[in-house]
């Protein structure tokens, strides 16, 4: 049950959410409990299969946050110096619109969570049991705190403190979605242009846009944000406006959809939002590089072929692999995941492999191990190979194959699989709060899913040896 205060909050809220023009045409949003929070849920007069509409000039973006009045310059050179990108835009912007007594966002933010249970929140001991796992050091990059303490002078209560970041941050990575936004939004056109491509109805007047790019300098990330954002009727689409960009940001309303699986609640339906299959990270260290033999030309080769020195190993990508469990929860088979992506036996020398269609690792990630275990004589094959014309992307893939074959990526990956297992610790059952059990409930299953993978990539070892490849 939902107290008088929650209550209260929400009516503010579907005030404000009307006022701003959303709809919420086939939904109710409602209390769910004191873990969940809020959700939505489905009504039983939804007529098109819309359920709730949210006007585009009420998501949290980085080009508003850009354009805010107050923040807008200060964060536009933090931006230009590289000091944030686009996703710390937006949580400076919560940080700061928090703290501000009269902020217009404040219906929103009162209905935002105030409690976590992520790992930024973890005490140190805590903490500690995540070691050897990916969470872990992501975690210490998100705990990261910016240069934002010249930004306290716009709140009206007091200096902008760590917690407040920390809140920010989590709001951000859970509540966050990848928006579908018109191009013509996005990079608004001056009036000419627009005349240029579009009919206007007489009666309509519309004002001078004028656009500006800021471009970050660490990342060379470019953002295009306009002086004048309007929404002009009676404008014919054309293709670049119909044109559709992806921008990572929050939508009020659409954001209390839970991440867990749907629940009924007195009848209805909860719509909930699903992440996905998560599942390990595994990396080659970009600075080992420069140890190995023939680093320049090995780079080089990496830079030609776009192989990549990190990837994710989610456990679905094991339904296609040597070793399959008719009982693996979640996730689709990818049978093209492990595809090679070329031809084989252009030059006679290796025969395509009978284990191609079992390979469960990302071929971007098998490209980069490669060439990192390439000996001297194989790199010597290589010379002169191209001709007078660039090769292509494939073309290079195809040759280091034939140059080197697998056994040496097989023989790394295997030993990169077996140094996270060992890092991710064992476990130990002793009193310990529930924090502190989660980081070992989840460093085990991190520990299962490497165990599976080493499997995967042994027997795909042998096979290369005894194949000769």
């Amino acid at each position: 049950m939902a107290t008088g205060s929650e209550e209260a909050k929400l009516e503010l809220f579907l005030q404000w959410l009307k006022v701003n023009g959303a709809e919420l045409r086939g939904c109710k949003l409602k209390y769910c409990n004191s873990n969940k929070g809020f959700g939505i849920f489905t009504t039983n007069d939804v007529l098109d299969g819309i359920l709730l509409v949210v006007p585009l000039d009420l998501a949290i973006t980085p080009m508003r946050v850009l354009q805010d009045p107050l923040i807008g310059p200060d964060c536009r050179s933090l931006f230009e110096e590289g000091e944030v990108d686009d996703r710390l835009l937006i949580m400076l912007f919560l940080t700061v619109e928090r703290l501000r007594k009269s902020s217009s966002w404040k219906p929103y933010l009162d209905m935002l969570p105030t409690e976590f249970g992520n790992p930024l929140w973890f005490t140190d001991d805590e903490f500690s049991e995540l070691k050897g796992t990916t969470l872990h050091r992501a975690t210490e990059l998100q705990a990261l705190f910016p240069d934002i303490y010249h930004l306290a002078y716009v709140t009206e209560d007091r200096e902008v403190r760590y917690e407040d970041f920390l809140w920010a941050n989590s709001i951000f990575w859970t509540r966050a979605l990848n928006i579908p936004f018109p191009s013509s939004y996005v990079f608004p056109r001056t009036e000419q242009e627009q005349d240029s491509t579009s009919s206007i109805a007489p009666a309509e007047s519309t004002n001078h846009v004028s656009t500006k790019q800021i471009v970050n300098r660490e990342n060379g990330r470019t953002l295009q944000i306009n002086n004048s954002v309007r929404q002009v009727s009676g404008v014919e689409s054309t293709l670049q406006e119909r044109e559709t960009i992806w921008v990572e940001g929050l939508v009020p309303g659409i954001d209390f959809c839970n991440h867990a699986g749907n629940v009924l609640l007195q009848g209805e339906k909860e719509i909930s939002i699903s992440y996905g299959n998560k599942g390990n990270e595994i990396h080659y260290p970009m600075e080992a590089i420069s140890d190995v033999p023939f680093s320049e030309t090995k780079i080089q080769l990496l830079e030609a072929q776009k192989g990549e020195l990190r990837c994710l190993l989610p456990r679905s990508l094991l339904k296609s692999g040597f070793f399959p469990r008719s009982t693996l929860p979640g996730g689709t088979s990818n049978k093209d995941t492990g595809s090679q992506g070329f031809n084989y036996s252009w030059s006679g020398q290796r025969k395509a492999p009978s284990y191609i269609n079992k390979l469960v690792f990302p071929e971007e990630f098998l490209t980069a191990l490669r060439t990192i275990t390439m000996k001297e004589n194989e790199l010597y094959q290589l010379v002169g190979s191209g001709g007078e014309r660039q090769p292509s992307e494939t073309e290079v893939r195809t040759a280091v194959w034939e140059a080197c074959g697998d056994s040496g990526a097989f023989q790394l990956l295997v030993d990169l699989l077996n140094m996270k297992y060992f890092t991710n610790g064992s476990l130990h059952c002793l009193s310990m709060s529930r924090n502190k059990w989660a980081s070992i409930v989840y460093r085990q299953g991190q520990k299962e899913l490497t165990r599976r993978f080493i499997k995967e990539a042994e027997q795909a070892l042998q096979l290369a040896l005894s194949e000769g490849n």
